[in-house]
């Protein structure tokens, strides 16, 4: 499909929409921006220009045509509202620590000691792709980064030394090495609040559109009981199930340690960055309990990282990942925002409850976490089923399942985010990488990635019945 085709096809999404009758009940306004905000997420799934751009669009025209809000100001000033939030700056921040660890070389010499210490065996080649995103993953909010850009390099080298590659034998090592490390990468993604930024987007929406406020500690304290046994099984779970052909590897270990020379002793940046990352984490966790706000321990950190040297200004300033993404969260969270301020949240939800009445709470808290998951078969971007679905299903929620139980039904939301990522080639940000590899087939991943997510899946739904 050519670039033009995939601009066409938004515009003219929007355009039927906004020519449809506005439905009884919804005020013509709130029908028009729900055009607009659809022509969004198509243009985030095609992606026929960057994303940031997509979503500074759709803020822009909503805006200027006066969709959301009454006069100029108030139009501009939802405009501009994600560039306030503050998990939009934690995102900011959390990216810039990614850097630390990969400028200071930390996040490679991690990886590079555990397959040294673990390597000896195939299964222990696994647990150290796994340990070693596992490690990464609180202070490393995009799982492309962590798993496609730290580990990809390292974990790819390895089966090569045993002459496994896309062409000769891959099972022989490469295609289990390839799975652990995306099924892996998928459960750290949901184990802690800044392993993957659409969880930080996701809090921000569940907040702004449910009151629910769900802190770092509090994520990790309520998902950690699946996430961490889960954690833990994967490699192997992928050893009996998808085995790999060799089951010893002592060359690994080897290879390991010459590139452990060459990086030579643990330098003073590597130091540091370990210890700026330590201390976030402590703020993350205990934050509240000392009146630092998770935003602003991000944000003191970076500044460590920035005067102690172990990132410069410069980086700061012409880290273009970070921008484009911050762009792109804080204008689709006034897109988001939008939906529940013209009315089409409370519209939507309450025609959708009405099906839904009779059913008892934790059945319908199950059912919409099903479909939750399940609807990320028709997503290329995380991001982009937050936004189009979860202030929809906590509406929904709202209105048909007690107060009390609405905390519970958030977690459980936002939990199954990293979780989804497991389902098909294109589901999250490392999949196209590690598949893109060739060690396994796209009809292999299908049937790997419904067995897991079937997993995943259930101990989310096992969590349900504990928390609820």
């Amino acid at each position: 499909m050519s670039n033009t085709v995939k601009m066409i096809i938004p515009i003219a999404v929007a355009v039927i929409i906004a020519l449809l009758p506005t439905p009884t009940g919804l005020d013509p306004n709130a029908h028009y921006f729900f055009a607009v905000f659809i022509a969004v997420i198509i243009g985030l799934i095609l992606e026929p220009i960057p994303a940031a751009l997509i979503g500074l669009i759709g803020v822009a025209f909503s805006a200027t045509f006066g969709l959301v809000g009454e006069t100029a100001s108030e139009s501009r000033n939802w405009m501009l509202s994600g560039f306030s939030n503050g998990v939009i700056w934690l995102i900011f921040a959390a990216f810039m620590f990614a850097l630390g660890y990969k400028k200071s070389g930390l996040g490679k010499r991690i990886s590079l000691l555990l397959v040294k210490l673990l390597g000896k065996t195939s299964l222990g080649l696994g647990y150290a792709v796994a340990f070693a995103d596992g490690i990464l993953s609180p202070f490393m909010p995009s799982n492309t980064a962590r798993s496609a850009g730290t580990i990809f390099p390292i974990a790819i080298n390895i089966p090569q030394m045993f002459n496994s590659t896309p062409e000769n034998e891959p099972r022989k090592l490469g295609a289990y090495i390839s799975w652990v490390a995306i099924a892996t990468t998928c459960v750290t993604s949901s184990m802690f609040l800044t392993a993957l930024a659409p969880n930080l987007l996701a809090v921000s929406l569940v907040e702004e559109n449910a009151g629910i406020v769900i802190e770092w500690g509090q994520w990790f304290g309520s998902l950690a009981v699946i996430m961490i046994p889960l954690f833990l099984a994967v490699p192997l779970l992928a050893y009996l199930i998808y085995p790999p052909e060799q089951k010893k590897s002592p060359e690994a270990p080897a290879w390991a340690a010459k590139e452990l020379e060459k990086m030579g002793s643990v330098s003073k940046k590597e130091f540091l960055m370990l210890g700026f990352g330590i201390l976030a984490l402590v703020m993350w966790i205990f934050g509240n309990k000392i009146g630092v706000n998770s935003t602003t321990a991000a944000l003191a950190v970076l500044c460590l990282l920035v005067l102690s040297n172990v990132i410069t200004w410069e980086d700061v300033i012409t880290n273009k990942a970070a921008f484009n993404v911050f762009i792109w969260f804080a204008t689709l969270v006034a897109m988001a925002g939008g939906l529940k301020e013209v009315g089409f949240l409370d519209w939507s939800a309450k025609l959708i409850s009405e099906n839904l009445i009779g059913m008892e709470p934790v059945t319908t808290v199950v059912l919409l976490v099903v479909l939750f998951f399940l609807f990320h078969y028709f997503f290329a971007s995380v991001t982009a089923h937050v936004v189009a679905l979860l202030p929809l299903f906590l509406g929904v929620g709202a209105n048909l399942i007690p107060a009390e139980m609405m905390q519970p039904f958030a977690i459980l939301l936002v939990g199954s985010l990293g979780l989804m990522g497991i389902l098909t080639p294109y589901a999250t940000g490392p999949s196209p990488i590690w598949y893109g590899a060739g060690y396994i087939s796209q009809a292999v991943w299908w049937k790997l990635g419904a067995i897991f997510g079937s997993i995943y899946l259930g101990a989310l739904v096992l969590l349900g019945f504990f928390i609820l």
